[in-house]
């Protein structure tokens, strides 16, 4: 469709695009192209980026916006019809599920199949699979004997078995989260990391806290020569954020194939039944206890209300971070940004609507921490860059050249902000005027477009 279009330029006929983005801001970090054009598209492709007139069957006036490729987030667990709308409205165009994951890829993405507003990928989750081989209880997160038990080597054979399996049906990558199965042995991590090693796949980890745990998976990915990635480094860091990101930087000095990410809030969230929670406060006194905060009332816990709100389970606020480390990470040239977003019945963390607005009108037109620039390649390019190996599709996303993907978002640099809190997470952002997402639009002047679902499969090549 592309040299057709060229060959009628050349036969002095100008051609009419399906969609034509005119006067807007563009803004691409892999080409550093920023300046003014008109961007035409074609059969869900950029077909021209010039300064030319040009004429399309829809419209966009994109006159004093800002035209960036469409933000990827690697770290979306909310993967349902009502989180994609969420993620769409804060200029997601691809959102993946990259530390938890599944154990049954296949079906993951069948589920799917009939497209949805955003393209849509997940990992092979080291939790998943040990809760499928440990037989535990949990419905979302292990807590019993997939968090509890070590397993046998036998069972340590079937996890790292099951996780070769889901590579081999296209998981995008593997997952895992160390603080929710702190029984799994150094002998079973071992077997995941060197999975990862032989079939060069990004391990996306969710350390144990601090510089002892980044260690840790350090000397992991060291030993067995496995891609590794650091999931929300502000939020294992905490206070020792900085010296986490020295290791990092060191690390890839070294040679090690390496990356990290962090979200711009200065609270988590997770499940209270989760053993990242109860192994440190079941325990606690109400001190500490009242760094937790229930989703769904606002209340802080005590011991009294903590037992409780265990016994029903659902998601706790964890206000254990400083605004100033959070800082420290989101404007750390090596950090991607991602969302961690999480939602449950209804409930859920701010960042699951805000983290990409929240960057872009706080750190960027506020603080001005970070250029629009930087911003924009954290959002695109380095998520991207970090999957393309595994999936070359990916060479096709994070950028504005002709032939990528028509994943596009629009902004309005100058009002672009988060409005969603911990009592009302479901607030979309404003300032995201118009999301393309292979070149259909799923938000035309900041409100979300009905009735459509062109989003694909994140997918590596399936060898089953």
């Amino acid at each position: 469709m592309i040299t057709a279009l060229l060959l009628l330029l050349q036969l002095g006929r100008p051609p009419v695009y399906d969609h034509v983005i005119l006067g807007g801001h563009v803004m691409d970090p892999a080409s550093r192209l920023d300046a003014v054009r008109n961007i035409g598209l074609t059969s869900g492709r950029i077909a021209v980026i010039t300064t030319r007139a040009i004429r399309g069957r829809d419209t966009v006036d994109a006159r004093g916006l800002v035209v960036a490729p469409g933000f990827i987030d690697l770290h979306a667990h909310g993967q349902s019809p009502e989180t994609y709308r969420f993620y769409a409205l804060d200029g997601v165009t691809t959102a993946l599920e990259l530390e938890l994951g599944t154990s049954d890829v296949a079906a993951w993405y069948h589920e799917r199949s009939a497209g949805e507003v955003v393209n849509y990928g997940v990992s092979i989750g080291h939790i998943k699979v040990r809760m499928a081989v440990m037989h535990d209880s949990g419905t979302r997160m292990p807590v019993s004997d997939g968090a509890y038990r070590a397993a046998s080597p036998a069972e340590i054979g079937e996890i790292a078995q099951r996780i070769e399996l889901g590579l081999r049906a296209g998981a995008v990558d593997i997952g895992a989260g160390f603080p929710y199965t702190p029984a799994a042995t150094r002998d079973e991590l071992l077997a995941v990391f060197r999975v990862a090693a032989k079939t060069k796949t990004p391990i996306h980890v969710h350390i144990r806290p601090g510089v002892a745990g980044l260690k840790e998976v350090l000397a992991l990915a060291t030993e067995t020569h496995a891609p590794l990635h650091v999931v929300h480094i502000n939020s294992v860091g905490l206070a020792e954020t900085p010296a986490l990101l020295e290791l990092i930087a060191a690390a890839r000095a070294r040679g090690q194939d390496v990356t990290t990410e962090a979200y711009p809030y200065d609270a988590g969230m997770t499940e209270i039944q989760s053993a990242t929670i109860q192994d440190v406060y079941k325990n606690a006194p109400d001190a500490r206890l009242a760094e937790l905060e229930w989703a769904g009332t606002g209340e802080r816990l005590n011991r009294a209300s903590f037992e409780r709100y265990t016994r029903s389970g659902g998601p706790v606020v964890v206000h254990t971070n400083t605004e100033e480390m959070v800082a420290v990470a989101i404007q750390s040239p090596l950090t991607i940004i991602a969302s961690d977003a999480y939602w449950q019945n209804g409930t859920g963390h701010p960042r699951t609507t805000g983290t990409f607005a929240r960057v872009l009108g706080r750190y960027v037109r506020e603080a001005h921490s970070l250029s629009l620039m930087d911003a924009i390649r954290k959002m695109t390019l380095m998520p991207a860059q970090r999957l393309e190996a595994r999936v070359p599709a990916m060479r096709q996303k994070g950028r504005l050249r002709v032939g990528a993907d028509a994943d596009i978002t629009i902004f309005n640099p100058t009002t672009v902000i988060d409005r969603s809190t911990y009592r009302e997470p479901s607030l979309s952002p404003v300032g995201i005027q118009h999301v393309m997402v292979n070149g259909v639009s799923v938000v035309a002047n900041g409100r979300a477009v009905e009735g459509v679902a062109p989003g694909k499969a994140v997918r590596a090549h399936s060898l089953l």
